[in-house]
Formats: structure tokens, sequence, C-alpha cells
């Protein structure tokens, strides 16, 4: 399969993470030990820079969270980034430098490079989303199949059988998900696509792709 290792999804140079993603093949096996890799990596930011305001619980000085967030642990907000008017990040989430974690968007088990948008009414669970990404408002990534059976992601005929329940999507740097998008489990957008408004993926993305209504998917030209 092609577009869905982590080497060819991310520039890691834009995530505090680069040392843990650098650990595994593919993006999703990060998942399971995101939270002890924050709690880490946490212990080791200087409170020069960074405030403590809760147990495992790291913001940067320069980033705005506003009064009516909720910062659950551990969780570490980078340099630069706001955090608006009733974000629910529930724990276990690495937000980057310069990124926007809007009104009403839940943030669970997600890992967010630098300069990643998430601006309005979305929920980003199980995900890792790369470097100047953007979900369009009312963008979801689903995480938990209706079946509850354990994610496989498809390419083609292809599969791969993760071992794993929950699993959102995977997507590249400077991928664009149009408004009110579902992403379904096991998701995995190539670098430099993009999804048009309310569509319904699943499977994998080719990078420098177009995914269009109805499923219909283009190579950028």
């Amino acid at each position: 399969m092609n577009n869905i290792t982590i080497a060819e999804l991310y520039d890691l140079s834009h995530t505090a993470a680069k040392d843990y993603l650098s650990r595994f093949t593919y993006p999703w096996e990060a998942l399971k030990g995101i939270s002890s890799f924050i709690i880490e990596l946490g212990k080791t930011l200087s409170s020069d820079e960074y405030d403590n305001p809760s147990e495992n619980v790291w913001v940067h000085k320069t980033a705005k969270v506003f009064p009516t967030a909720y910062l659950g642990a551990p969780c570490i907000i980078g340099a630069g980034t706001e955090v608006r008017h009733g974000a629910f990040i529930r724990g276990s989430a690495l937000v980057g430098e310069n990124c926007v974690v809007g009104n009403s968007v839940e943030l669970k088990n997600v890992i967010l490079f630098d300069n990643v948008q998430t601006p309005h009414y979305n929920y980003v669970g199980d995900s890792i989303l790369g470097y100047k990404s953007h979900m369009g408002a009312g963008s979801i990534t689903s995480n938990v199949k209706s079946d509850k059976t354990n994610v496989v992601i498809k390419s083609g005929d292809e599969k791969i059988e993760t071992g794993i329940k929950k699993i959102g999507a995977m997507l590249g740097d400077h991928v664009e998900v149009g408004c009110n998008s579902v992403l379904n489990p096991g998701t995995v957008v190539g670098s430099n696509s993009n999804i048009y408004p309310t569509s319904c993926v699943r499977g994998v993305i080719p990078s420098d792709s177009i995914y269009k209504t109805g499923g219909v998917i283009v190579h950028k030209s």
C-alpha cells in the first residue's frame, strides 16, 4: 500500500512528537501510547515557557486558552495556539504550535501537528492530523465501527488488519477536509489532498488527490 506510512504522510519536523512517531511504521500504531508519551514529554518542558495549570496539563505561555475551554489531562498546548470558547479537550491530546481548536470542538487521543486548524464543531478522536491540515466546519472523525469490531485499513482490494477497535483518521500534511464531511474509521488521506464538503470517506485516499461527490477520486493536475 502507498501513502499510508508515517514517512509518506508526514514531515516530522513539524511536531513535538517527532521522536515518538519515528518508532512506528504506520500512524495508527502510535495511538495506544499517546497518553503516556504526553506525560513523559510534559515533564521535560521548561516552566519558563509552559504553565502547568493542573496535573499533566501544560500550556505554552504564548497560547491563548479561552475561559470556557476545558483542558483534560494529559495534554500539551503549543506556542501560539488558540483554544477557543467551548472547546472540550478530553485528554491525551498533543496540540502543536499555531493551531486552532475552535468552538464546540472535541479532541480525544490525538496528535495535531503544527498549524493544524479544527476551528468549528469538529470531533477528532484517535487521529493524527498532519502539518497545516484543516478540518472544515462540522467535519468529524468517526473512530468506532457500528459493529464494534477491529478497524481494517482498506486500499482497493488490499487490507491491513490493525487489531485496534478505535481508529479515527490519519490526515497527511496540507490536507483540506470540506465542511460536514465524515471520515469513517480507518480513513487515511494522503498529503496535499482535498475532500469535498459533505463527503462520506473511507479507506485510503492517495496524496495529491481530490475526493469528489459520490466518492470519485481524481489526481490533481
